[in-house]
C-alpha cells in the first residue's frame, strides 16, 4: 500500500482569520484514497489493521510532537452512540497513538453532554451552532499531576467545528495550553 505525503505544516485559511482556542492543530494524512480506506474500515467494520499501518508510518512526526509527559484526550462521543457501537473510536486512537508516543491518554477528562444531531449530516454553521454546549470538562479533573501539553484528539477534521469546540472548554475550564492532533484531514 503506497501512503499518501502528510499535510504540509501550518494553518490553514479559516485558522488564519480566527483566533483558534488551540495553539496549533497537527494533522498526519489527507483523507482521501488509502487514509480514507483504512479509517472507514476502522469506524464502520471494527478493522484496524490498515489505521496501525498508518500510525506506523506516522510514529516518526507522533515522537517528534508528542512527549511522555503529555496528556491525549479524544474527542467525546455522545453515549447513546457508544452504547450502540460498543466502543469509544476517539479513545481507541489515543490508546494507539498513546503506546506508540509513550504519553499518557485519559478517556474521561472532557464529556459530551445533551443531545446533538450527527456533525456528518450538517453544514460548517449548523455544525458550530450544534455544538456550542457539547462538552464540559469532567467536575472532577484536577490539574494536579499533569504536567505535559494537552492534546485533544480527533479521526478527521472536517470544517474544525467540533474540536474547536472540544478546545476551547479545554482552555477555559484548564486554563491550560491546548494542541489538537487529527490522524486526518478533508481537503476543500
Amino acid at each position: 500500500m503506497v501512503l499518501p505525503k502528510a499535510l504540509a505544516p501550518g494553518p490553514c485559511g479559516q485558522c488564519l482569520q480566527h483566533t483558534l482556542p488551540q495553539q496549533s492543530t497537527q494533522s498526519l494524512f489527507v483523507y482521501q484514497g488509502a487514509v480514507r480506506d483504512a479509517i472507514l474500515a476502522w469506524k464502520l467494520q471494527g478493522d484496524d489493521a490498515g489505521l496501525r499501518v498508518l500510525l506506523r508510518s506516522a510514529q516518526g512526526v507522533l515522537n517528534s510532537l508528542i512527549h511522555d509527559e503529555d496528556v491525549l484526550i479524544p474527542i467525546p462521543m455522545p453515549l447513546a452512540r457508544m452504547r450502540q457501537r460498543g466502543r469509544h473510536h476517539g479513545a481507541d486512537l489515543c490508546r494507539m497513538v498513546a503506546d506508540l508516543s509513550g504519553a499518557h491518554w485519559d478517556w474521561k477528562l472532557l464529556r459530551r453532554q445533551g443531545v446533538q444531531a450527527r456533525q456528518s449530516a450538517l453544514t460548517a454553521q449548523q455544525r458550530r451552532k450544534n455544538l456550542r454546549k457539547a462538552f464540559v470538562l469532567n467536575p472532577d479533573y484536577s490539574n494536579e499531576g499533569l504536567h505535559g501539553t494537552l492534546w485533544l484528539v480527533d479521526d478527521i477534521i472536517t470544517t474544525g467545528s467540533t474540536v474547536y469546540a472540544a478546545a476551547h472548554i479545554l482552555r477555559a475550564t484548564t486554563g491550560r495550553p491546548i494542541r489538537v492532533l487529527s490522524l486526518a484531514r478533508t481537503l476543500k
